[in-house]
């Protein structure tokens, strides 16, 4: 029996943690097949996906992480990152554990690379999250760590619940989703930030374990069909995916795509999980990509990871002037007028923005629910 909905906040659970998945289906030879991802793992009784979240269990898929969680902490929407998203406010963040990618690079292969029951601390039903938000002044919820995709039935129901308290939710994931999925899971979300890993599928198959063009589908969509707020992110390693070629390539296919408006953000690595023999990058690699996505077109180009106060700020699409000071997550100024407008030349800064900055600064507040 297929399941494609989208559920409820109020959720049937199987037991403690685990509830009835969707966005799957029976095969002919008795396994059932989920539908979440572009692995569509096929499955046997008992047996667990890719993400090790996902598993057959009586002839269907359930999911063994609803409701629990690798910790909850109040960052900066800045460190999501997001920069054209209510600046300077801050943001519920969490995760679960596992992830449907197998990245050798993984910042977060702690949580991303556990096994549920070794890396869930934290639990909370969706409305304790929401109320958690509210309560801290929080103006958005985000999902993050390890990808909101596997698990998209809390995800959404935390949504659903958010968006009964007026708090907005943010997704920071790898687009790596089937179209079905991706209809619901973003149909709950306001924002967006999608990492764009590297612009050659050699890189995805031999370094993610993944393909290319189902990320590169999922930008296009969020960016033509939705009304998300979508920023990018591109983790730059050296002599893995930083050439000036494949940079110049990655630039010149969002604005071909996507359109000069959308955020890029370029961010430095460091050695971590499988790849901790390779270099951290170094700054002018940063600065030299954020100069090349300005040169194919690009308006808002962002370096992460480094210190750089004009690459993390944000420059007027008219006239350039600076519109958002930053010193990493710290706000330094603020000179956009009522709608986002530039005071200078009145063009209009692309984004969602409040008529002032919040001010969480760059403070990182773990939370106990």
């Amino acid at each position: 029996m297929e399941n494609t909905d989208g559920g409820s906040v109020a959720r049937d659970q199987i037991e403690p943690g685990v509830v009835r998945g969707s966005w799957w289906h029976a095969l002919d030879d008795g396994r059932v097949q989920c539908d979440l991802c572009p692995r569509f793992c096929r499955l046997h009784d008992g047996q667990k996906a890719f993400c090790y979240v996902r598993e057959a269990r009586g002839g269907e898929v359930v999911l063994a992480s609803y409701g629990r969680a690798s910790g909850f902490c109040i960052d900066p929407i800045e460190k999501k990152p997001l920069s054209h998203f209510y600046p300077g406010s801050s943001v519920l963040s969490f995760g679960t554990a596992g992830c449907n990618l197998g990245c050798r690079f993984c910042q977060n292969w702690d949580i991303s690379k556990a096994r549920e029951d070794h890396a869930l601390s934290a639990a909370a039903s969706p409305a304790g999250v929401a109320e958690a938000a509210a309560g801290a002044g929080c103006t958005s919820v985000a999902f993050t760590y390890n990808d909101p995709i596997i698990f998209a039935e809390y995800a959404i129901d935390c949504a659903k619940a958010a968006r009964a308290r007026g708090v907005r939710s943010v997704a920071v994931s790898s687009g790596y989703v089937s179209p079905a999925a991706r209809r619901d899971l973003f149909a709950h979300m306001d924002a967006a930030n999608i990492d764009l890993k590297a612009f050659t599928e050699t890189f995805y198959h031999r370094v993610c374990f993944a393909h290319l063009q189902p990320v590169l589908d999922t930008l296009e969509w969020l960016a033509r069909e939705t009304e998300v707020w979508l920023e990018i992110t591109t983790l730059l390693i050296p002599g893995q995916n930083d050439s000036r070629d494949e940079v110049d390539r990655l630039c010149g296919w969002l604005v071909e795509h996507l359109g000069p408006d959308v955020p890029l953000h370029f961010t430095a690595f460091h050695p971590d999980f499988r790849m901790r023999d390779v270099p951290p990058t170094p700054p002018d690699t940063v600065r030299r990509a954020r100069e090349q996505g300005l040169r194919a077109g690009l308006r808002h180009v962002y370096t992460g990871n480094i210190r750089d106060e004009d690459g993390q700020s944000t420059r007027c699409p008219g006239c350039g002037d600076v519109l958002i000071g930053r010193d990493g997550y710290r706000i330094t100024r603020w000179r956009l007028e009522a709608g986002g407008r530039c005071p200078a030349c009145a063009a209009a800064l692309p984004g969602r923005f409040l008529a002032q900055p919040g001010g969480w600064g760059p403070r990182r507040q773990p939370v106990v629910l």
